[in-house]
């Protein structure tokens, strides 16, 4: 019973690992590791961040519009009395109808002065004493406030320019991220390739050897061999064994850097959909769409880094110039108690105007602004020295891979004729032509052709890879 029921899930797991396993291509590869890179993520959050902060910045051109309000508690009081005292009098003048002075005047018109030298009056009003009171208790208030700034120089024009600058290099950044991430699957890709086109060579070569001992084997055993071709051909044998089992290894650690890479678990199973010829007929280099090395984002990057150059001369050439402002504000003030009523209790309007004009400052201004533009001037040098090193970059790229063609022209020849080579050795030893340790040379010779065609395919494909990231053909 239960060997049946073994028997009748094993299809569906054997689905289920089919299914588990993913088989990827180059592009897939790609998309992956650009979907799943932490590098890649961080440079897109940048560019985020600098698109924000250009927003802020331009919201410095229109005015800044705030409530503000206040409330003072304090039991601090102030009392004041004010004396009564007499004053004098006043009556209207018939004549003119104006108060004059209700003085006593002597018979010859003129008033009479007092002892204190002073008119006397024929009344006196008196006030008696005044009490007053002033509190800070319940002092609040409330209103609206507006700033506008009308020149400040070109500060805020300049502002906002270095912050679209500054999102173009976010931008350029993000390409040459995703141009190192790209090749960095490139060399992983085609590594773990390499790995499993290399196993083929050892599982041929372990083939060959253990064909060739069994032959010895029975050679011997008749007496048409002597022992030590044993032996030989047993070191042959086990050196095949050990490149098997390092191949074996490799493929491992390869795919365990690719998974890395993609951003999978490190025991994933993935598989490589394409073999080392699938891509043999893609017509090599000539068929590389080339823009040159203006195109790439580390020239960009530069240019951009000059122009933000010019923006900061004009922003340190704002601190000197006139700064112009406008001020309004409308609110509500309520207290300082009186004697028991609020002095003050309304609404107000006040508009603010401010002009500030530097005049001496001892050549600090001038001097900023001649560091700024120094700071230029090595920006300009710095870009015209990695424009040479790019543009040698590209050549030494292109050289690589019209070299990688011919190299893997050669080894194609160098297997064919390894290839013939060993067949011959084989069935001149089988007739007893040639020595053993002749066919065994001819079978590493055969050995290492296969391997180094394998090399130069790699190293054509990763050469193309390079070119593109020279000439600026990757990550945009």
């Amino acid at each position: 019973m239960k060997r049946k029921y073994i028997l009748s899930i094993l299809p569906v797991l054997c689905c289920c690992v089919t299914f588990a396993q993913q088989r990827l291509n180059l592009e897939q590869c790609r998309e992956m590791a650009l979907r799943n890179n932490k590098s890649v993520a961080i440079a897109e959050r940048m560019e985020e961040k600098i698109t924000y902060e250009s927003k802020s910045y331009f919201a410095n051109f229109f005015p800044k519009i705030s409530l503000s309000g206040l409330y003072l508690f304090s039991n601090t009081k102030m009392n004041k009395t004010l004396k009564g005292n007499y004053l004098p009098t006043y009556v209207p003048d018939p004549a003119t109808g104006q108060p004059k002075p209700n003085v006593v005047t002597m018979p010859d018109g003129n008033p009479l002065i007092g002892a204190d030298g002073n008119p006397v009056f024929k009344e006196y009003a008196y006030f008696p004493d005044i009490a007053l009171s002033l509190r800070m208790n319940g002092l609040y208030t409330a209103g609206i406030q507006a700033e506008q700034p009308l020149y400040m120089g070109g500060k805020i024009t300049a502002a906002y320019k270095m912050s679209l600058i500054g999102k173009d290099i976010a931008r350029l950044n993000r390409s040459l991220t995703r141009a190192e991430i790209i090749v960095q699957t490139d060399e992983a890709y085609w590594t773990h390739l390499k790995t499993l086109e290399l196993k083929k060579v050892a599982l041929a070569f372990q083939k060959v050897t253990a064909e060739l001992l069994h032959n010895v084997q029975n050679a011997y055993e008749t007496g048409m061999k002597p022992g030590n071709d044993v032996l030989r051909v047993q070191v042959q044998v086990n050196k095949a064994e050990l490149q098997l089992q390092q191949a074996g290894n490799a493929i491992r650690l390869s795919r365990m850097n690719l998974c890395q890479i993609l951003g999978l678990p490190l025991n994933s199973d993935i598989a490589i959909s394409e073999t080392i010829n699938d891509n043999d007929s893609n017509g090599g280099v000539s068929t590389i769409v080339a823009a040159g090395y203006t195109a790439r984002p580390e020239h960009a990057i530069l240019e951009k880094q000059i122009e933000l150059k010019n923006q900061q001369i004009k922003s340190v050439r704002s601190e000197f110039l006139p700064n112009v402002g406008l001020l309004a504000n409308y609110g509500y003030t309520h207290g300082l108690d009186f004697n028991g009523t609020p002095l003050v209790d309304r609404t107000s309007f006040f508009a603010l105007f401010s002009v500030k004009i530097p005049v001496f400052h001892w050549g600090e201004g001038v001097n900023k602004i001649r560091a700024a533009k120094a700071e230029k001037q090595i920006m300009q040098l710095q870009r015209d020295d990695l424009n040479e090193k790019m543009n040698l970059e590209m050549t030494q790229a292109l050289n690589k891979c019209i070299e990688s063609e011919l190299e893997v022209a050669l080894m194609l020849r160098s297997l064919e004729q390894a290839e013939d080579n060993m067949k011959t050795s084989c069935n001149r030893y089988e007739m007893g032509m040639e020595t053993l340790a002749n066919y065994l040379e001819a079978q590493t010779l055969w050995q290492q052709a296969w391997m180094e065609l394998i090399n130069a395919k790699i190293a054509q494909r990763l050469n193309e890879t390079y070119y593109l990231k020279a000439t600026g053909g990757l990550g945009n």
